[in-house]
């Protein structure tokens, strides 16, 4: 075989003795430095924590004894008698009035209760003439209640939660048709109490009207004589194929317990006068 590939020899065992490891030298042991003591140091300081906690034990019991005894002393004094209520008089009669003599109840202008207590659907707008009724509408006025309000929403099982927690009391509605045009109002009146079911409403359904897809697409337009009623007139028209473009125009305002909503549908786009007018007319009627 030739040297250059003949692989390389393993190098010999040595087999001399090794040297042993030494133990390693234990460290000197520390011895702690003496300090001298000088004849001037200060004397070790006396401890008060226990002098502390009796005297804050005595302080308290005192404290204790001290009230008892000022209660006791308080009981055994006879009471002092309270001043006589400073009020005037009360300003209904101690008897009740004779009879004929009793004061007017408050009118209508004076008390809106009076109004909507009674048949909330004497107060709705009336047909105008050449109106005639349109299939799925309410003609000369009917009753609603909650649950087939609530199915007029898309979330109606929402809407029915929601309308029960405000308070609905009943509604009343009126529909007709007259050419082109399509006309729906709506009075919703709500239950007194804490909680303002018309007002609630009304701006929950105001809410939504510039910003969803089912609303005006703008903000609307003051109502006058209202605080925050507002009419709108859709900015697109419903497109279906086959059909006719379908305008809509809106009017959501409250008085009192009674919400009022409008509607207006046609083939073309409707006037701000129309809606505003109608409104009007409506509002004045409460």
């Amino acid at each position: 075989m030739d040297t250059a590939e003949r692989p390389p020899e393993p190098e010999p065992l040595s087999l001399s003795p090794q040297p042993q490891p030494q133990p390693p030298t234990p460290p000197e042991p520390l011895v702690e430095p003496q300090v001298p003591v000088s004849a001037t140091a200060p004397a070790p300081r006396r401890r008060w924590g226990r002098t502390a906690l009796l005297i804050a034990s005595a302080s308290v019991i005192g404290l204790v004894g001290g009230t008892a005894v000022g209660y006791k002393i308080q009981a055994d004094r006879p009471p002092t008698p309270l001043p006589a209520l400073s009020q005037p008089g009360l300003a209904y009669p101690a008897k009740p009035l004779p009879k004929g003599q009793e004061p007017a109840p408050l009118s209508a202008a004076e008390d809106r209760r009076a109004k909507t207590d009674g048949d909330l659907r004497k107060l709705l707008v009336p047909k105008p003439k050449g109106a005639e009724d349109a299939d799925g509408l309410p003609a000369d006025g009917t009753w609603s209640d909650l649950t087939s309000y609530a199915l007029t929403f898309e979330s109606d099982d929402y809407m029915f939660e929601q309308l029960a927690e405000e308070g609905l009391r009943r509604v009343a509605d009126i529909g007709w048709a007259k050419g082109n045009r399509t006309t729906l109002v709506r009075l919703v009146q709500f239950r007194s109490g804490y909680y303002a079911g018309a007002a609630e409403h009304a701006e929950g359904q105001r809410a939504y009207m510039p910003y969803s897809k089912n609303g005006a697409g703008n903000g609307g337009t003051l109502l006058k004589g209202t605080a925050d009623g507002r009419y709108y007139v859709y900015d697109k028209p419903d497109r279906e194929p086959g059909y006719l473009p379908l305008y809509k125009a809106r009017a959501v305002f409250h008085r009192g317990d009674v919400m009022v909503d409008i509607w207006l549908y046609d083939t073309k786009r409707i006037a701000e006068k129309d809606i505003r007018t109608l409104a009007e007319r409506q509002l004045e009627r409460l």
